[in-house]
C-alpha cells in the first residue's frame, strides 16, 4: 500500500538513529548537532514555511504523524526540533520584509522562541528597544532567530500582547537548562539587552489569530496559513505525548515479557495485573490518538476551506489537545508503576520515558486544569476568564 504521507517514510528510516542519541541528548542537555543534521535531512524542519522559499505547507495531520514517530525515539530532541518546524507558521504571518530577511538567503533558518511577555520595551523611533532574560526556549542552540514575547501599548492606550523576532547575533544564550524532564531540548534562556526591534519585525498575537498580521493573504493558494497561528505552534506538545506514550506500551512489553521475581521467580509478565495495566493503557492511548487525529483533521479541513474556527472550535482544538496530553500521561503512570525497581535506573528507557511524558503536562498550554475551566466556561456561555491563557 503506498504511504500518503512520504515524510513519515523519511522519518520513520532515521528513528533508530535518532534514538541512538537519546542519552547523548540528554547528557548534553540540548539536541546533538548530528541529530539536527538528521532531522533537517529529511527536510520535516520546511513543514510550515511558505512554497515561496522552498517550504512544504505540510498539512497538520501529516506533520502531526511525524512528531508522535520521533518522540517515541528522542522526546527530548523532537520538543525542540517540532518548535523550530512549528515556529514558520508564525513567521508565515508577519511582514514579507521579515520572511525575506528569514529565509531569502537562507531558507533552512529556523527560529526558537520565548512568548511570554516578560520582555521590557522602550519605544523608539521606527521601532523598540528590547531588554529581557527569556526563559525555555527549546532547541535555541540550532536557531539563526528568535521569537520573542512582550506587552506594549496601543494607540488606544490598551496593553497589547506582541511578539518581536530578533536575529541570533542580538542575544547571548545562557546555559540555565537543568531539568529533570525533555534535558535534551536545551530550552534555555536568551538574554537581550536594549536590541534595537524594528517594526515590520513585530506582530499582535491577537492579530495573528484573528488575520489582520502583515502577512496575513500573502499567500492566497495555501492550506495552512488562513488559520490562526496558535493551534499550530502549539501542535506538538500533544503529539510528542502520544509518541512518548506509544513507546512506553512496547517498552513496557519488552520489559516485562521475560521478568521474574527476583525473591520467587514468579512471572511478571503473564501475571494478571501486569496484562490488565498494559490493556488498560493500550485503549487509553488509543483513545488519545483517535481524539487526536481528528482535531488535526479538524484543522486541516478549515484551513484548506479558509473557514476561520469558531470560539467553540478554538476551544475545543485547544481543550482537546490537553486532554490527550492528561490521558498519555495517565497511560504512562499506569505502566511505569509497575515495571519494578530496575525501571529507576539512568540507563532505563522507561524512566526517561517517565520524565518526559510529565514534561508534556507541564507547559502552560496543556494545563488540563486550566483548559477543563477554559471549556468549561466556553460550554455554559460564560465570558472567557483573562486569567486562563
Amino acid at each position: 500500500m503506498t504511504s500518503t504521507n512520504p515524510m513519515l517514510e523519511r522519518i520513520q528510516s532515521i528513528l533508530p538513529e535518532l534514538a541512538s542519541r537519546a542519552a547523548q541528548s540528554e547528557q548534553e542537555r540540548q539536541v546533538p548537532a548530528e541529530s539536527i543534521a538528521l532531522l533537517k535531512g529529511t527536510g520535516l524542519h520546511r513543514a510550515f514555511q511558505p512554497k515561496a522559499y522552498g517550504g512544504l505547507e505540510m498539512s497538520l495531520p501529516d506533520f502531526g504523524q511525524c512528531v508522535v514517530a520521533l518522540a517515541g525515539a528522542d522526546a527530548g530532541a523532537t520538543w525542540a526540533f517540532s518548535l523550530l518546524c512549528t515556529h514558520s507558521h508564525q513567521l508565515a504571518m508577519f511582514s514579507k520584509q521579515l520572511q525575506d530577511e528569514l529565509w531569502a538567503e537562507n531558507p533552512d533558518a529556523t527560529a526558537s522562541s520565548s512568548i511570554a511577555p516578560f520582555g521590557r520595551t522602550e519605544e523608539v523611533e521606527g521601532g523598540v528597544l528590547f531588554s529581557g532574560e527569556m526563559g525555555w526556549s527549546s532547541g535555541c542552540d540550532h536557531a539563526e532567530w528568535a521569537i520573542v514575547g512582550f506587552n506594549r501599548m496601543n494607540p488606544a492606550g490598551e496593553k497589547t500582547y506582541c511578539f518581536a523576532v530578533v536575529p541570533r547575533k542580538d542575544y547571548t544564550i545562557r546555559d540555565d537548562w537543568y531539568a529533570v524532564g525533555m534535558r535534551g531540548s536545551g530550552s534555555k534562556t536568551l538574554v537581550l539587552d536594549k536590541v534595537f526591534v524594528p517594526e515590520h519585525r513585530i506582530q499582535a498575537a491577537k492579530d495573528m489569530m484573528e488575520g489582520r498580521s502583515a502577512g496575513f493573504g500573502l499567500y492566497p493558494d495555501s492550506k495552512i496559513y488562513y488559520t490562526p497561528y496558535r493551534p499550530y505552534f502549539a501542535s506538538g506538545f500533544s503529539a510528542i505525548s502520544l509518541g512518548i506514550a506509544e513507546r512506553m506500551l512496547e517498552a513496557f512489553k519488552e520489559k516485562t515479557r521475560n521478568r521474574v521475581r527476583a525473591y520467587t521467580g514468579a512471572s511478571v509478565g503473564t501475571a494478571t495485573p501486569a496484562l490488565m495495566r498494559l490493556a488498560e493503557s493500550t485503549h487509553q492511548v488509543a483513545a488519545a490518538r483517535a481524539l487526536l487525529e481528528k482535531t488535526w483533521e479538524d484543522h486541516r479541513v478549515h484551513g484548506e476551506a479558509k473557514r476561520y474556527p469558531s470560539t467553540d472550535t478554538l476551544t475545543a482544538w485547544r481543550t482537546n489537545q490537553a486532554y490527550v496530553v492528561k490521558m498519555c500521561v495517565e497511560s504512562v503512570d499506569r505502566l511505569f508503576s509497575a515495571a519494578g525497581a530496575t525501571a529507576w535506573f539512568e540507563t532505563n528507557e522507561i524512566q526517561r520515558l517517565f520524565r518526559d511524558s510529565h514534561m508534556t503536562a507541564a507547559h502552560a498550554y496543556t494545563d488540563y486544569d486550566v483548559c477543563a475551566q477554559i471549556l468549561g466556561r466556553q460550554l455554559m456561555g460564560l465570558e472567557p476568564d483573562p486569567t486562563m491563557i
